[in-house]
């Protein structure tokens, strides 16, 4: 039972990894409503607000540049470990 949690927890993670990845990809370039993109930055931005969100009001912006997505995979990489670590005994 625990291979299968720690199997989706690891899939999980690596999605929201993705996720993350995908949205500080997407402010890069700049995509449009326009674009046949779209649909899935709409989604990659609707999955991953919850977690930036908290992160940037407790986070100090630097001018421009916005470090809440470097601190979400640190986290989420941080978490996941600590997760397997516990489930796997």
């Amino acid at each position: 039972m625990n291979a299968y949690l720690i199997q989706f927890i690891q899939l999980l993670s690596g999605v929201l990894y993705v996720a993350l990845l995908a949205r500080v990809l997407s402010s890069w370039f700049n995509i449009g409503q326009t674009s046949p993109f779209y649909p899935i930055i709409k989604l990659v931005f609707q999955v991953t607000e919850p977690i930036l969100a908290p992160i940037r009001r407790v986070l100090p912006r630097l001018g421009m540049l916005d470090l809440s997505p470097m601190v979400a995979l640190i986290l989420l990489s941080f978490i996941q470990r600590m997760v397997v670590r516990v489930l796997a005994g």
